[in-house]
């Protein structure tokens, strides 16, 4: 057996074709508690694409145990082939061959969660990126498509329900109570989309008829006490149908469309054809155990997944470097339906938060990498917030160019063109230029070069000339591995507001047909607007058009005129958002214009709270504080302690001098009937418990007495927790008693009790690590579990930034054991924990010295996996 000495890099520059192709797959799966077997039968032959020299074939297999082997039906001898640690090679295949195997398997010690392994009661399967090699001798790779064909054995009683890809041909009884089910897949896809489930579920059911007018079987299926929690999400399934549809010309093309609902999960979940197999935090809600948020990510993820079947199933990447391809484009469809079906400004600022608070900062990071990156150790790592949310505004940026009608153009070109293919981000773009006749070789860039760009924009009115000149300059920072990069191509979106507030029509120079859009291409740019009676305020980056940062020196009187008028809701959210962020850094600073901001900060508030017809929604936005990770972003050097202090005193402050407005506008809101998922209601929840935040940091016992309150009404999740959350952060009497009280209620829902460990692990209080290492023992907790581990140890690494950097490093610490212990039993989430310290170089020298000591300590220890590792050594290395 041979192993290797060191982690291996995989480049991008070194892609080849595969020397052989398989065309059939036949897979026999007999399931048992111990001792599972896969028999395969593969057809494979030489591939014409492939012009190399190729005497030997390697399959990939890892943890397999070989059982026997036949090539064309014949016993094959050791000298025939050769078995180590990281697959089966053949030496000197015929051109054309088919080749049968039998291994064995333990899915039951199986605690990755890759390949095939044991959830609960029940078996099913993860093979995204490279699960499928556990499973079976194969070419584990996306751009080996072939047709599958799977029959799976079991134990009758205990697994009655058998599931696999495409769709379902025969099912029947054996001896020894065990039964069948056989399932065929019509459609040629990779390995890494196939699927399998085995357990004691239950379903239900509902239809859906296509556009063509065929009928189309839907079913989720979950553990029998959860069937009471599904109709939302089989809602949302065919919601997203229908929308692909009309969006896009996309039918579903299977007979049956199955989700199942799985306790461990490495991920949210997964689009294997035909069988979607979901964490089950994104299936199951009730409202009495789910929250708006909850109610709104089920949607989003069934719809990324579903909409898959075209962006990543029939059209899959060609390799791994490429898994934007699919997750980039599929994100953007999926923020473009839950901005159909709710809220699309608030929906618009969501992701924008979301992209700067994390993406933004893994940019800034040892970890910053293109979205389509020319190199990894280990794929899992790629399946982060550039590949996916970066890539969605690289996507999103390509439809703004193009304009509606160009890009439906553009991805009909892309459908038709490689239905059935394994493709590169290239030929995206390529469908693009195609359809709109315009070359995209400099928005290319966007693919290749890592780093968040910076607009810095300043703007001249001529009142002679009546002109108004915008100067924009562009610069993108080195990243590791990267420096001095070209100019990028940055569609920069504005209007010009006048002393009204009302838009100014707008007319270029230039002639532009779509003055609004300005095209940055040059490292420096002048545009030119005619025409113009007075000064403008500008607007800029409306709906946030470029993943950028944007620098122009708005005044404090200004950004309170955006805020007020400006017809963009995200900019008049994000107006606000920079004036808080002065306020705040300047409180951190300790500066003596900090109290004055203060004052006008809170008049501004107070006027903005006041507002007649403002939505309730796009108020608790506009109202809502920089978190403090995003305050940090904007730091040279960050200081933990003071951001918290500066936010507690805001909070505090407009608690305190606000106290009967706020409390008013509480009330108002009020109590509600039957809980509804409508953006309406949900906007109204956000803010009532919005206002209830700033009231309790008042520190008056009346606004601590309301979350007890509104705890203990329990009208829905989204107010019981919002309730427990502030309670818990503080030093209420009752805190204690109504944690007991929710665990006491909820101990035997999973997903509930995962918001009950959040809870505890995002306080500030001095205990907080104290108190999370505690309910490491608790009965609801397993570390085995990787929804128990995000919300216990990842709420408090990536999510509790001020107490997780305390200073004296004990946050590293913990953090650090916890992913040791990890890497030996899921190395998937260990690696994604320990991404937290990424940024480590970012905070004073004293803990920089005890970051670097504890990432030391990770990348010196022996047999580490390769998921761990490559986060190590790049953070220390950065």
């Amino acid at each position: 057996m041979w192993k290797e000495a060191s982690p291996r890099t995989i480049y991008l520059k070194d892609y080849q074709p595969v020397p052989w192709v398989i065309r059939t797959v036949d897979l026999d799966f007999r399931l048992h508690e111990k001792g599972t077997r896969v028999i395969s039968r593969l057809t494979l032959e030489r591939n014409p694409a492939f012009t190399g020299q190729a005497a030997e074939l390697r399959l990939d297999g890892e943890g397999l145990k070989p059982v026997w082997l036949r090539l064309d039906g014949s016993e094959l001898h050791g000298d025939a082939y050769g078995i180590d640690d990281q697959g089966l090679v053949l030496f000197n295949p015929p051109e054309q061959f088919v080749l049968e195997s039998e291994v064995e398997l333990a899915p039951e010690k199986n605690t990755t969660l890759q390949g095939l392994y044991r959830s609960g009661s029940m078996f099913c399967t993860q093979c995204e990126a490279e699960g499928f090699r556990h499973i079976t001798w194969y070419l584990d790779r996306p751009d080996v498509m072939a047709r599958f064909k799977v029959r799976l054995e079991a134990d009758r009683d205990k697994y009655p329900v058998l599931l696999s890809n495409g769709n379902p041909l025969e099912r029947g009884e054996l001896p020894d109570n065990r039964h069948y089910a056989e399932w065929e897949d019509p459609h040629p896809k990779p390995s890494y989309l196939f699927a399998l489930v085995a357990g004691k579920l239950k379903y239900i059911e509902d239809s859906f008829e296509t556009a063509s007018g065929r009928p189309v079987r839907l079913r989720i299926y979950v553990e029998p006490e959860n069937i009471d929690k599904c109709d939302h999400a089989m809602q949302s399934l065919i919601r997203s149908m229908r929308w692909d549809e009309e969006k896009y010309g996309r039918e579903y093309d299977l007979d049956v469309f199955n989700i199942v609902a799985v306790n461990d999960f490495n991920m949210g979940a997964m689009e294997n054809k035909g069988l979607n197999i979901f964490n089950s935090k994104y299936v199951l809600a009730r409202p009495d155990t789910a929250t708006d948020d909850d109610y709104l990510g089920i949607e989003a993820v069934i719809a990324h997944e579903y909409f898959h079947n075209w962006t990543g199933n029939r059209i899959t990447c060609r390799d791994w470097f490429q898994l934007s391809l699919k997750e980039g484009f599929t994100v953007y469809r999926d923020q473009e339906f839950s901005s159909d079906m709710g809220a699309r400004g608030i929906k618009r600022i969501d992701d924008v938060r979301m992209l700067r608070a994390h993406q933004f900062a893994e940019d800034d990071s040892p970890m910053a990498h293109p979205v389509r990156p020319a190199s990894y150790m280990e794929i899992n790592n790629f399946y982060t917030v550039t590949v996916y949310e970066k890539g969605a505004e690289v996507v999103r940026m390509q439809a703004n160019l193009l304009g509606p009608e160009l890009f439906r153009k553009a991805t009909d070109i892309y459908f038709d063109r490689f239905d059935g293919q394994a493709v590169t981000t290239d030929d995206f773009v390529r469908c693009m230029e195609d359809a709109s006749g315009r070359d995209l070789t400099q928005f290319r860039h966007w693919y290749d070069y890592a780093g968040t760009p910076e607009l810095t924009v300043q703007g001249e009115y001529h009142p002679d000339e009546q002109v108004y000149r915008l100067q924009v300059r562009q610069s993108v920072p080195d990243t590791p591995g990267q420096k001095n990069k070209p100019p990028f191509h940055i569609p920069l979106v504005v209007g010009l507001l006048d002393s009204h507030g009302r838009d100014m029509p707008l007319d270029r120079s230039d002639g532009s047909a779509r003055p609004e859009l300005l095209e940055v291409m040059e490292k420096e740019q002048t545009f030119e607007f005619r025409n113009l009676p007075e000064a403008p305020v500008p607007s800029l980056l409306r709906g946030f058009s470029a993943p950028v940062k944007l620098n122009y020196p708005y005044s404090d009187a200004e950004l309170v005129f955006l805020m007020a008028h400006d017809s963009d809701g995200f900019n008049r959210w994000d107006a606000g958002q920079e004036l808080a962020q002065r306020v705040l850094l300047k409180l951190v600073e300790q500066a003596p214009e900090g109290a004055d901001m203060l004052a006008e900060f809170t008049h501004a508030f107070h006027r903005a709270l006041d507002a007649a017809h403002s939505d309730p929604a796009l108020l608790s936005e506009v109202l809502s504080l920089p978190s403090e990770s995003l305050l940090g972003e904007r730091m040279e050097v960050v200081d933990v302690e003071g951001i918290h202090a500066a936010r507690e005193q805001v909070k505090a402050h407009i608690g305190k001098r606000l106290h009967d407005d706020l409390l008013s506008h509480y009330r108002d809101l009020g109590e509600e009937g039957e809980y509804q998922v409508t953006p309406e209601t949900i906007g109204r929840r956000r803010l009532k418990n919005l206002l209830l935040t700033y009231l309790t940091a008042s520190g008056s016992r009346e606004a601590v007495d309301l979350c007890v309150q509104q705890y203990q009404a329990g009208h829905n999740m989204t107010d019981v927790i919002h309730a427990l959350t502030l309670v818990a952060d503080g030093d209420h009497p009752a805190r204690q008693e109504l944690l007991d009280d929710f665990a006491a209620r909820w101990h035997a829902d999973p997903l509930v009790m995962d918001k009950w460990f959040s809870v505890q692990a995002r306080s500030s209080r001095k205990d907080t690590l104290e108190r999370v290492m505690a309910l490491q023992e608790h009965p609801a907790f397993s570390i085995t579990n990787p929804n128990k581990v995000r919300a216990l140890i990842g709420s408090f690494a990536m999510g509790n930034p001020f107490c997780f950097h305390s200073a004296d490093g004990k946050g590293y610490t913990f953090l650090v054991d916890k992913v040791l212990q990890l890497d030996g039993i899921n190395p998937q989430i260990a690696a994604r924990l320990l991404r937290s310290m990424a940024r480590w170089r970012h905070y004073d020298k004293a803990r920089r010295e005890l970051a670097r000591g504890q990432l030391e300590r990770v990348a010196g220890q022996n047999g580490i996996s390769r998921d761990v590792y490559e986060v190590a050594s790049k953070s220390l290395q950065g």
